[in-house]
């Protein structure tokens, strides 16, 4: 489930944030939320052996802009939309009934106004969709060095281990989300035309990730999950939120 919120300045025709605004997108959505909910998914989440979810995901800001690259800001003059999806029907319950309660919110230092909120259902009744993203999708594994030293590398589309850990990682969400175990088929992605590598510091920590069209194959019950929580890791920072072309 996808809901997309139209949001206005309220002291002035621009809203200003950071360049590198994840975190503060993050911050808002756990203000609006339950706070029991919000306690649940910050501090335990849904989770398999060692991993954790928490099941939701969030786009770009979509807005006119311009980039201060002197002070690190992006000024958007007027309106901006945030698409927020999630898998977990009491969270889209939760962030749909907060925003239209408020109707006003804090964003950053800017004061918004909620102008719109809309929802939207996509279905997954396939086993081949095409899909196109709303951030970035990130896919990493932390490796070795020769010298026994640890670091994070990140998987571009283009190689075979980009799919197969979407692949896992989908079925690790299947597992954390529904206690059971997931259908067997693997999940395959492989890109439509050319990507954009995006670098994103969050909070300190370099992330990368990639954003354009793909094709994706599988069952249709871990591909769904893929477009309502999002694909690869990461997704409740801003992550790997798509949608169905």
């Amino acid at each position: 489930m996808k809901e997309i919120i139209c949001f206005s300045p309220v002291d002035s025709d621009r809203i200003v944030l950071p360049i590198q605004y994840n975190h503060i997108i993050q911050a808002m959505i756990y203000s609006i939320l339950d706070d029991e909910l919000a306690h649940f998914l910050h501090e335990k989440g849904f989770q398999t052996e060692k991993r954790t979810f928490k099941m939701f995901t969030f786009s770009r800001l979509k807005g006119r802009y311009i980039l201060n690259k002197n002070d690190g800001l992006i000024i958007f003059d007027g309106p901006i939309k945030l698409t927020i999806s999630s898998h977990y029907e009491e969270f889209t319950d939760s962030i749909g009934n907060g925003f239209l309660k408020r109707q006003r919110v804090r964003l950053g230092n800017n004061n918004l106004e909620v102008k719109e909120l809309a929802v939207e259902k996509e279905i997954v009744n396939s086993e081949e969709i095409k899909v196109y993203t709303l951030s970035p999708i990130v896919v990493y594994s932390t490796l070795f060095r020769e010298d026994g030293r640890k670091f994070t590398y990140y998987f571009n589309p283009k190689e075979n281990d980009f799919s197969q850990i979407i692949s896992n990682n989908l079925k690790n969400k299947y597992r954390a989300f529904y206690l059971k175990e997931p259908p067997k088929e693997e999940v395959e992605i492989k890109p439509i035309g050319h990507t954009k590598l995006s670098v994103v510091n969050y909070k300190g920590f370099i992330i990368k990730g990639y954003s354009g069209k793909f094709l994706l194959k599988g069952n249709p019950l871990l591909l769904q999950l893929g477009v309502n929580t999002g694909l690869g890791s990461k997704n409740s920072q801003g992550f790997g939120c798509v949608k169905l072309l």
